[in-house]
């Protein structure tokens, strides 16, 4: 009788990867790390079909949806319809973009409150508005301790995402080593790597520089002759190295693409686009 060969786990994986569905099995076994979409990105369709909109956004592959401010208006029944659609979809929402007050006293309840309800584990403020001294930048680095003590005793962190101007120099500080320096660690730092990279600053440097912090990105590109009109790939990120330090260093946990629609393009096509630019640079 003839013996049954053993089949290794190298000839598995040899086979699997000759055909589409097989290498499709390998790619999401490889990435571990969840991507997702900063719904910023489709506002105008998500203003006029919100549940349509996640649909379509997790059909395309997304395993994750960032809620940006005007989610903070919904009634908790709202917020309740919003996460039994995003369950029955398989997509999970682990941050919200805030305004200032959700960090503050009279705001802070609410936020909490939507986002126990949505599933997240990040209250991130996405501006702060005009802050004209370094003193400002230091009282914004306050205000955010002070939301995320209280958040942290509900099972929340907060953090801060940055815009571009936080790169440019104040008072002969930058305001993004501000906020580095003097919120506590556990603040987690959401990277933009368009903003940073718009401004002249080295999203490397700054990912080593905070090691830990940078639990979520916004993975956007930009281009000195096109700006933010290029897709992930396009611009003068450099893809391979972001993603290396903020995997071995800044201990991130989901990637979140904000891409503004492209010249020619709706919203939902350049969100479509944008996925498959990033799996064509995204080294897993």
């Amino acid at each position: 009788m003839k013996k049954c060969g053993v089949i290794s786990r190298r000839s598995v994986l040899g086979l699997l990867a000759t055909t589409p569905i097989g290498a499709t099995m390998l790619s999401a076994a490889k990435r571990q790390i969840p991507v997702g979409l900063e719904l910023y990105s489709v506002r105008k369709e998500l203003a006029k079909d919100l549940p349509g909109t996640i649909r379509k956004v997790a059909a395309m592959g997304y395993d994750c949806v960032e809620f940006y401010a005007p989610y903070y208006q919904w009634t908790p029944q709202e917020a309740k319809t919003v996460r039994r659609e995003m369950d029955g979809l398989g997509i999970r929402c682990y941050s919200t973009h805030n305004e200032t007050k959700s960090f503050m006293p009279e705001g802070i309840g609410r936020a909490m409150e939507l986002n126990h309800i949505l599933g997240t584990r990040y209250i991130i403020l996405a501006s702060p508005g005009p802050v004209p001294t370094i003193d400002g930048w230091k009282r914004v680095a306050e205000l955010l301790n002070h939301g995320n003590h209280t958040m942290m005793a509900h099972g929340f962190r907060a953090g801060y995402h940055n815009d571009d101007h936080e790169w440019e120099l104040l008072d002969g500080k930058k305001p993004i080593d501000v906020i580095a320096a003097d919120t506590d660690k556990s603040i987690i730092l959401e990277l933009d790597t368009g903003n940073c990279l718009a401004s002249g600053g080295d999203p490397v440097a700054y990912i080593r520089n905070n090691p830990g912090r940078i639990r979520a990105m916004h993975v956007k590109d930009w281009s000195p002759q096109k700006g933010y009109d290029v897709l992930i790939g396009q611009g003068i990120a450099p893809w391979k190295k972001i993603f290396s330090a903020a995997e071995t260093v800044g201990g991130i946990e989901y990637y979140l693409i904000e891409q503004e629609a492209l010249s020619g393009h709706t919203e939902m096509q350049t969100a479509k686009l944008s996925l498959r630019a990033f799996r064509k640079v995204y080294p897993g």
